[in-house]
């Protein structure tokens, strides 16, 4: 039967109900990409897409056909998969736990009740997502997956916004953690802590002036927690700031030896706790004289870390009090010391020391 009854000769065509255009549904608001997940989770994208091709737990829409977008929904199965496998499920009964649990069914609650809701799981509070991404990843043991996450946290963001938005909350939850759990997650700590190092490491410096007075770094003799300074020996080298790095327990005389050897326009010594804060030391650094006579010289002493109080620093003494505030303190002191500034030329230390 024809849609529309027949039109006598000469009249005109009624037009025809238009039909609308089919539009495709909308991606969800809060859909992922691949690599934005990967930082969440603390896993690779590598390892997302091997779950995808062996265990079937990818996501339910493309953009294109190719790209994956990866919805609330599925978040949530590849946040239940990682806590299983933290948990030492073998990875193919984890995808099909997280697969056969819907939201708020009863899967989901037998999940739970195998996997005690995250309670490996780091108490980190509001963070970014490269920081839970990280945390979870470490609490796993995968290091893989912990160098990738920091590898790319300090390239996006640098030393700076990637220690104190990411590693060091990290950081700190593992403590928290390992002091609630008695010998428990002393081993995340330590993956932890040897990834962190590494990578600050890796970081290329940029190029700094030929012959320029140095920033020493250390440790105070007993102290072997270097990452702190760590971090500031990599945020000086992306500006450009020359520095001399001794990492933990440099022992008293050799701390001594360096200064008078290398005249720095500064020396940052590090301890985290008090009884690892040697004041007389302290006071000793910041008596060195160096260079040539005439034209001798002296050091900033600039004390970093908790293990120093609050006390108020001696002579040519400052403290520093986190790592972005530190760092402007330090480029206060190489403008203020900058012989281009006055026209006076730098005292040098002699070439085997004084």
């Amino acid at each position: 039967m024809p849609p529309h009854d027949p039109v006598p000769p000469g009249e005109p065509v009624p037009p025809r109900d238009p039909v609308p255009p089919v539009e495709p549904a909308p991606l969800p608001a809060a859909a992922l990409s691949t690599g934005a997940v990967a930082r969440r989770l603390g896993v690779s994208p590598t390892t997302l897409r091997s779950w995808e091709r062996r265990y079937a737990i990818g996501p339910a829409r493309r953009e294109d056909g190719r790209h994956r977008r990866w919805t609330p929904a599925d978040i949530a199965r590849l946040e239940m998969m990682c806590r299983l496998t933290a948990q030492g499920v073998p990875p193919s009964a984890a995808a099909g736990a997280a697969l056969g649990a819907a939201p708020g069914g009863s899967g989901a609650a037998r999940a739970a009740a195998v996997t005690p809701g995250g309670s490996t799981a780091l108490p980190l509070g509001e963070v970014r997502a490269e920081c839970r991404g990280l945390a979870r990843a470490a609490v796993r043991l995968d290091a893989p997956a912990v160098e990738h996450l920091l590898d790319t946290a300090l390239a996006e963001l640098g030393p700076v916004a990637a220690w104190e938005e990411v590693i060091a909350p990290t950081l700190h939850a593992v403590g928290r953690k390992w002091a609630s759990a008695g010998e428990r997650y002393v081993e995340v700590e330590h993956l932890l802590s040897w990834h962190v190092s590494g990578a600050l490491r890796r970081l290329r410096p940029a190029p700094t002036p030929y012959g320029a007075p140095p920033v020493l770094l250390a440790c105070a003799p007993d102290e072997q927690h270097s990452l702190p300074i760590e971090a500031l020996t990599a945020a000086l080298g992306e500006r450009g700031l020359p520095a001399l790095m001794f990492g933990p327990a440099l022992p008293a005389e050799a701390l001594r030896e360096a200064v008078r050897r290398t005249g720095p326009r500064a020396a940052v010594l590090w301890a985290q706790t008090a009884r690892t804060a040697d004041r007389a030391l302290a006071r000793a650094v910041a008596g060195i004289e160096w260079g040539p006579h005439g034209a001798r010289g002296h050091s900033a002493l600039l004390l970093a870390g908790p293990g120093w109080g609050a006390g108020t620093p001696g002579p040519r003494t400052e403290r520093l009090f986190g790592l972005r505030s530190g760092l402007a303190v330090i480029e206060r002191l190489l403008r203020a010391q900058d012989p281009r500034a006055s026209g006076a030329a730098p005292a040098t230390p002699g070439a085997c020391g004084s």
